[in-house]
């Protein structure tokens, strides 16, 4: 195929000079409404993303010895984003010249969050979670971040038959699962085992009782006593091979450590792949250390620089909290990234199966440190709180 040569002519030369006299002239043609300051695609991700939201406590409600439930309404916006059913978020406040912040898995379902109500079931232990169940009142206003987190129903990787394994303040995200599967809004079928001591610690019972008229098969079981129309003992693969098809599920399990390496054994035989398992972080702890040496931390955040005492059995996160220090955290787990931070200098240690650092973060010196404990003076940059 041949193409014909076409040299720089006449008109050409004539259409270049009439260029930005013709664009000035369509500029002058144009119409006087100016730009609209926001824009409607703008709006829409801001509320399905809004990042820190303030949030008012509505009602406390004990549910068990152990267990409040917590209801919060949105101040700054007429409705919470949608979000995924078993997500979680992360809600701060400040008590003492301590900022705090935890996260809670959200027990109530999506559509409420569109009605401007969310619901968090809080255990009574910890230092923010007493706080928030002792001391706590409606009308009190806290941060909230936006749901996150990856404990939820996947259609693509996940089973039509999902098997939740709850034990203790754990049940929380499968009241919101449960929820949103009966209203329409997921496609799985659930069954649910939950697990507690005793039945005065059973949280939610009133809320799954409705729910298990709808549709819902919850199994629950009792440790420390027996009763009738309860199983007895743990949630063992026995227990589980009862009442589901035990390789045709997938599993989601919420609760202590013990409990999960309870059910890792119990599994094993099963051979389950890696996918069928999904299990939701906790918090790191403090370490157990007899007469914990104090270091000092020296956080950089912009162009200001803070001195922070920082405990070998605590997280320096917790050491930045506890100094009024307001650094970026949600799951608090390792698993997120979203507290990562720069290491500048000194030895630390991270949490036992908690380092959830990507090659590229351990290559560019990046630390979580939700999860990561002092070994010695160090010195961290630190991303200012969005």
């Amino acid at each position: 195929m041949k193409f014909k040569k076409q040299l720089f002519g006449f008109m050409d030369m004539l259409r270049f000079t009439k260029l930005v006299p013709n664009r000035r002239a369509a500029l002058a043609a144009g119409a006087d409404t100016p730009l609209p300051e926001t824009w409607a695609v703008n709006e829409q991700a801001r509320a399905l993303h809004p990042g820190r939201m303030q949030v008012e406590l509505t009602e406390v409600i004990p549910l068990t010895p152990r267990m409040t439930e917590l209801v919060f309404r949105r101040v700054d916006a007429d409705a919470f984003p949608f979000f995924r059913a078993g997500q979680y978020v992360s809600l701060q406040g400040k008590v003492g010249d301590s900022v705090v912040s935890r996260p809670y898995s959200i027990a109530s379902s999506p559509r409420q969050a569109l009605q401007n109500r969310l619901v968090l079931g809080v255990e009574n232990t910890g230092f923010f979670s007493q706080y928030l169940t002792q001391e706590a009142k409606p009308g009190d206003r806290f941060v909230m971040t936006e749901p996150s987190g990856e404990f939820h129903y996947e259609t693509l990787r996940d089973k039509k038959h999902i098997v939740g394994v709850a034990g203790g303040s754990g049940i929380t995200p499968f009241l919101s699962m449960a929820q949103s599967a009966l209203e329409g809004d997921e496609p799985y079928k659930m069954t649910l085992f939950y697990g507690a001591r005793r039945e005065e610690d059973l949280a939610f019972r009133k809320e799954l009782d409705a729910l298990s008229e709808k549709g819902l098969q919850v199994i629950y079981v009792l440790s420390d006593e027996e009763r009738p129309g309860y199983e007895h003992g743990f949630v063992s693969g026995e227990l589980l091979s009862k009442y589901v098809p035990v390789k045709d599920v997938t599993y989601f399990l919420c609760g202590p450590k013990a409990m999960y390496e309870y059910l890792a054994g119990q599994m094993a035989p099963w051979h389950l792949p890696v996918k069928a398992v999904h299990k939701d972080a906790t918090c790191c702890p403090s370490l157990v250390i007899p007469n914990p040496r104090t270091f000092t931390l020296t956080v950089h955040i912009r162009d200001k620089v803070f001195t922070v005492p920082a405990r070998e059995d605590e997280t320096l996160l917790t050491a930045m909290e506890r100094v009024g220090i307001e650094a970026p955290n949600k799951c608090r787990a390792g698993g997120c990234g979203y507290c990562h931070s720069k290491w500048l200098g000194g030895d630390f240690q991270v949490a036992e199966g908690r380092d959830g650092r990507r090659e590229a973060d351990r290559k560019f010196g990046l630390v979580h440190p939700c999860v990561t404990y002092p070994l010695s003076d160090m010195e961290l940059d630190v991303p200012p709180a969005e």
